[in-house]
């Protein structure tokens, strides 16, 4: 397996940005920055052979310093969404910035993906193994403990992209860590992508109130717009008069996934007619949030001067649930101090 270093632009504090890529015997490539150890490109045969870089993103160092809908990049130390932008662990509570109405975002806005990662390249069994390091110190972000966190990606020669996540941290803390790419299997140019389909192995998803925090309750997706059991084009259902596509705007839950707890099992898949890829998702985390890109719009100009509008592109987000710190009947983030915090997802691209 190789892989190329380049260097790929400045921060503001005139410290130098590297790109790096993954490439496989198939022709296949990837992408990734030490800028918040962020997934760039993706680059996949379609159907006639023609590589098609399949994840929304953009050309330049600039555009990921803004980065809005956090194209490509790791989300930590909480995925997702918290209450009231507060939590209780061990008796304290530990108060984050409300960023998303009275909530929390993606841990936002001391994001991990604003910062420059330590980088170290090594042969794996599957391939070369990218890992980008960060140091998080007690209080970052609002949560407690000094974590060490490592974000590896390793391009196989069946064509996944398998990302390894590990941390550690000397007191209890949260640890809930996704990837926040967003795909168009037309393409990252290649405009809407509600005519794609896709399948999720979940019989049950969170319902949620008006600001996508879970009530509580678990709902059946059978007879509903939220069946994906059966692969299905994304828009068929997406403009239905159901609540929870009207307060998400469209699809941004979390699905229950149907898989033993722990094991690293196929969860998702998405297809599409035009250019004949298919991406399966496998993960070992209890959920996925499906979101269908209902907010893209804002930021700059993607690649090559591509302009994305809401549903060009959708994200399988794996996970543990949205506010799981504070709902003691749902799997829990809490990583006890000393403990690894390890969980792996594989995004594998075929043709069929």
């Amino acid at each position: 397996m190789a892989y190329r270093k380049e260097q790929w632009g400045v921060m503001p504090s005139g410290e130098a940005v590297t790109l790096y890529t993954l490439s496989n015997d198939n022709g296949v490539s990837a992408s990734f920055t030490d800028l918040g150890g962020t997934w760039v490109t993706m680059n996949v045969p379609d159907r006639d052979g023609k590589l098609v870089d399949v994840v929304l993103g953009y050309d330049s160092v600039e555009a990921y310093l803004e980065n809005p809908p956090h194209f490509g990049a790791p989300i930590g130390r909480n995925a997702n969404r918290i209450a009231g932008a507060k939590f209780t662990l061990n008796g304290k509570e530990y108060r984050l910035a409300a960023n998303d109405g009275t909530n929390n975002l993606h841990s936002a806005p001391d994001l991990y993906h604003d910062r420059l990662w330590e980088v170290e390249t090594e042969e794996g069994a599957l391939g070369t193994v990218i890992s980008f390091s960060l140091f998080s110190p007690d209080g970052d972000q609002g949560y407690p403990g000094n974590a060490n966190i490592t974000v590896s990606y390793t391009l196989t020669q069946d064509d996944s992209l398998v990302i390894a996540y590990h941390m550690v941290s000397d007191s209890d803390t949260v640890a809930n860590f996704t990837n926040h790419s967003y795909f168009n299997l037309d393409g990252q140019d290649g405009g809407n992508a509600m005519g794609q389909r896709v399948w999720i192995d979940a019989d049950t998803y969170t319902a949620a109130d008006a600001g996508s925090i879970p009530t509580g309750e678990i709902v059946p997706v059978a007879g509903t717009p939220m069946d994906f059991t059966t692969m299905k084009v994304i828009g068929r259902d997406i403009e239905e008069e159901y609540e929870a596509l009207i307060l998400g705007k469209g699809y941004d839950h979390n699905w229950i996934l149907n898989h033993a707890p722990g094991e690293t099992e196929l969860s998702a898949a998405a297809e599409s007619d035009k250019t004949g890829i298919r991406m399966e998702v496998y993960t070992d985390l209890p959920g996925m949030q499906f979101y269908t890109g209902n907010f893209l719009g804002a930021g700059p100009a993607g690649k090559r001067g591509m302009v994305y509008a809401p549903r060009y592109g959708y994200c399988f987000e794996t996970q543990y649930y949205p506010n799981a710190v504070n709902m003691p009947e749902f799997p829990s983030p809490v990583l006890k101090a000393g403990e690894e915090y390890r969980t792996t997802t594989i995004y594998r691209f075929t043709r069929w």
